[in-house]
């Protein structure tokens, strides 16, 4: 906390007097004096000697608008949104390194009562759309609640790390939480619960929003919506040309103007027959959208943007994704959705929160790690079913392998693990599989054996 105070104190307190000979003097100083510091290109600002904050998001409130006026944007931010926030979090117990039961405790009430009348849908909600505009989403807990801090307010406070006489990266200290006008407010790491699921290339810890490599792409979405708007308002038709006589006085083509574009402008007055005087001839320029093909070239552009979000076109219903839509076509998307998109977003938000909350028992504990419950999320529903179908072949392949005489401690572990160099055989087979004489097998084998199956085809939903 002393690092943490002494960044705090950089970034606040008096600089010392220095001469201001150029204009990049007087832009360095002004920065240092509001409180940001001079940044790199790295994104990183100097606050004391070997200390520094990679740079917070300003773009947030630029994306923020785009969310709210681009149809395209905000069509995919809330397909992420609807099925990122439908799952739980939950304990999940690992044996040996693997995967294992899923099972709950009230040392997740923090999660699941994010702030009063909030739940963890809510709390997902506002992660993956800070993550979506900023690239990033900074939560810690105060008054027993979950708290969040937004982006472009919080600063990563780094230290530099130190080896053989050199520079080897960077340490993170903690974070720096600032509002407009307010006095900072440090963090120290393990206090705050850092969602990026996007690393950006030039910073160590900070993440980079999906909007910034498709800005252009939204600009063009937006230029196209306004040249079909533009070409609405002057009477659903490209442009024209009108030529008059040159004896027609400039008060009598005034007249003709005004009357002209009163009986024809606008979509009101689309598609009226138009009448002309003598001497008026009437030439058509440029293209309508059919001969701009103008639904095929803006719906590339809202693939590019679907595609940078990572949602396929036919789940938001874009053009060129219900262009190819079928049953059929929508599973392997929503799949695609699910699998590439979705789960590694659960993942690392498990991973993020889980320096918010401890397992239970008190302390961290390798045996147990905060995980999601996405069992019953509707829209994995057709991976409930082919999770059944794999169990089903996993009981087979059990069955078949123990009839075979092979240890049934030995197949499980080899199903589970998918590794048939663990497979261990009895010696005896088929209908042998028991020693004459020995009878029955004890009772609490049979219990062990069972619990040892049960386990071999649990839910796969949780595993990973």
């Amino acid at each position: 906390m002393t690092s943490l105070w002494r960044a705090v104190r950089g970034r606040t307190g008096r600089t010392e007097s220095r001469d201001i000979s150029t204009i990049d003097d007087y832009a360095l100083a002004l920065q240092e004096a509001l409180g940001y510091g001079a940044w790199s290109a790295l994104g990183i600002t100097q606050t004391q000697p070997g200390q520094a904050a990679e740079k917070a998001p300003g773009d947030l409130p630029g994306y923020a608008q785009l969310f709210a006026t681009n149809p395209v944007v905000w069509a995919c931010m809330v397909a992420r949104q609807m099925v990122f926030s439908a799952p739980r979090f939950i304990w999940q117990r690992l044996n040996n390194g693997t995967p294992s039961e899923m099972f709950g405790s009230t040392d997740l009430r923090r999660l699941e009562e994010p702030w009063m009348g909030g739940t963890t849908q809510d709390l997902l909600s506002r992660v993956i759309q800070d993550a979506d505009l900023a690239g990033n989403s900074y939560w810690t807990g105060a008054d027993d609640e979950l708290v969040r801090l937004r982006p472009d307010w919080t600063h990563i406070v780094l230290e530099r790390r130190q080896l053989r006489g050199g520079v080897l990266g960077w340490r993170k200290l903690g974070y720096i939480y600032q509002e407009p006008g307010e006095e900072p407010v440090p963090l120290l790491a393990d206090e705050v619960a850092h969602f990026a699921p996007v690393p950006d290339p030039l910073a160590t810890y900070r993440g980079m929003s999906w909007l910034t490599p498709v800005i252009r792409e939204t600009q063009n979405d937006g230029l196209m919506a306004r040249h079909k708007a533009k070409f609405l308002e002057n009477a659903a038709t490209p442009n024209m040309v009108v030529r008059l006589a040159r004896e027609v006085s400039p008060e009598a083509f005034a007249k003709f103007k005004a009357k002209m574009e009163a009986n024809h402008r606008g979509v009101e007055n689309a598609y009226k027959t138009l009448y002309l005087g003598g001497g008026a001839d009437v030439t058509v320029v440029g293209s309508d959208f059919k001969q701009l093909d103008f639904a095929k070239v803006q719906g590339a552009g809202e693939t590019r943007i679907a595609a940078a979000a990572g949602v396929p076109p036919i789940i938001v219903g874009l053009s060129e994704g219900l262009q190819a839509a079928t049953y059929s076509n929508y599973g392997q998307a929503r799949r695609r959705f699910a699998d590439g998109t979705i789960h590694p977003l659960w993942q690392n938000a498990a991973g993020s929160f889980g320096t918010l909350v401890r397992p239970p028992g008190g302390g961290r504990s390798g045996a147990v790690r905060l995980w999601y419950d996405a069992r019953h999320v509707p829209f994995l529903r057709e991976d409930a079913k082919d999770a059944a179908e794999i169990q089903g072949l996993q009981s087979r392949t059990i069955r078949a392998l123990v009839d075979a005489g092979y240890t049934p401690e030995s197949v499980v572990a080899a199903v589970a693990a998918q590794d048939w160099g663990l497979l261990v055989h009895t010696g005896l087979f088929s209908v042998q599989l028991q020693k004459p004489g020995e009878g029955t097998p004890p009772q609490a084998r049979v219990r062990a054996l069972a619990a040892a199956l049960q386990d071999a085809i649990r839910p796969i939903e949780g595993g990973a």
